[in-house]
């Protein structure tokens, strides 16, 4: 069996969410990882996701295509990724956190992966299944989404060297920490957006009178 460490950044990946102790411990530790390819990985769970949008059979589909909107995939899986990573390193930087922002980029990006591995290949399934052996479809499902998840708790153990119990801690105060980040810059904005339509207003009576 080829051994995680002969393999290059991109390829690396099975290495990880197949043997994610010794794969998320090597990414950081050996460089095994880039930031380019969690990226990139990324950037597939978003077309993977858009592509089950748009393809899935109208059996197992619930999208009106009429109704689909790209964006709003593009937007949920950046935002969070961007909030988890942030609230993450704002949380570990206070519990003596070993990873550094970086560090968890390239962990996440890389835990994602099995949204692509899974979900992907269930859109062709989907045509060729009937809505009988729909229980198995949606087994698939779930647990593409729970080997993801699986692989970022396992990821935050392994790149902040925590233990089971503190890093189930850390990732429930990281979900917290996502919850107020994300109030905050709602408030932001519309404290932004408040003040540009007072001027706006304030310009317009000026211009006119």
């Amino acid at each position: 069996m080829l051994h995680g460490k002969s393999l290059d950044p991109y390829k690396y990946v099975f290495h990880v969410i197949l043997h994610p102790i010794d794969g998320f411990w090597d990414l950081k530790r050996e460089k095994r990882g880039s930031l380019g390819a969690a990226l990139l990985f990324v950037a597939l769970t978003i077309l993977t996701l858009a592509v089950e949008k748009m393809g899935t059979a109208f059996l197992f589909n619930p999208n009106r295509l009429s109704e689909i909107n790209v964006m709003v995939d593009v937007i949920t899986v950046i935002l969070v990724y961007v909030l988890w990573c942030v609230a993450n390193w704002c949380t570990t930087s206070l519990m003596d956190g070993k990873g550094k922002m970086k560090d968890i980029l390239i962990a996440v990006g890389y835990a994602l992966f099995p949204i692509v591995l899974i979900r992907l290949p269930m859109v062709l399934l989907s045509h060729v299944i009937i809505l009988d052996e729909g229980a198995f479809y949606y087994m698939l499902g779930f647990i593409s989404y729970a080997w993801a998840l699986a692989l970022v708790f396992t990821a935050t153990m392994m790149t902040h060297e925590y233990t089971l119990s503190k890093t189930v801690f850390t990732c429930a105060i990281t979900v917290i920490a996502m919850g107020i980040i994300l109030f905050i810059g709602l408030l932001f904005f519309n404290v932004i957006s408040e003040i540009i339509t007072f001027v706006s207003t304030v310009y317009k009576e000026i211009r006119f009178r």
